[in-house]
């Protein structure tokens, strides 16, 4: 097993690596721009992810749930996931850590410039669930909201 530290700390490099093009394409282009090809780039991530979830979908949450929560490393102590509803109709998780918004915080990033990184970064669970065949309906963190994401996954058209 991989210990923690080495997780975390490559959760770190990630949340740099886009930190770090957020702020070149934000001076090239602005803040708008920025946010949408760095959001493009990790929803492409997610896509390539969501192969291994596509015989779940479009409808099978349960599923779903358990394989994607199962397969986040040290999951439930990095990111400390809540199931709020799992049924037939709807899949909630909020997620009350999130080692790339810790990694943003401890750069020094708050308030909008967080809220936006967090956006971007939280591209790649829509590319991951749309792409294995499901509705994909999550919110990213917003100032002066507890916690992080809340992934909201419902069945996919061709349910």
């Amino acid at each position: 097993m991989v210990p923690i530290e080495w997780l975390q700390g490559a959760f770190a490099m990630r949340a740099a690596a886009y930190a770090n093009m957020f702020d070149v394409l934000r001076e090239a282009f602005g803040t708008d721009r920025a946010v949408e090809i760095v959001s493009e780039a990790t929803r492409r991530m997610g896509v390539t992810m969501g192969a291994k979830f596509a015989d779940l979908g479009p409808a099978d949450l349960t599923g779903l749930k358990d394989r994607f929560l199962g397969g986040i490393p040290a999951g439930e102590v990095i990111f400390q996931p809540e199931v709020l509803r799992c049924d037939d109709e709807r899949l909630e998780i909020q997620f009350h850590r999130c080692p790339l918004k810790e990694a943003w915080v401890a750069m020094g990033r708050s308030g909008e410039e967080l809220e936006l990184l967090c956006k971007a970064g939280g591209a790649i669970d829509g590319g991951l669930f749309k792409a294995a065949g499901f509705v994909f309906k999550g919110e990213t963190w917003k100032p002066g909201q507890e916690g992080c994401c809340k992934l909201v996954v419902e069945p996919g058209t061709a349910a």
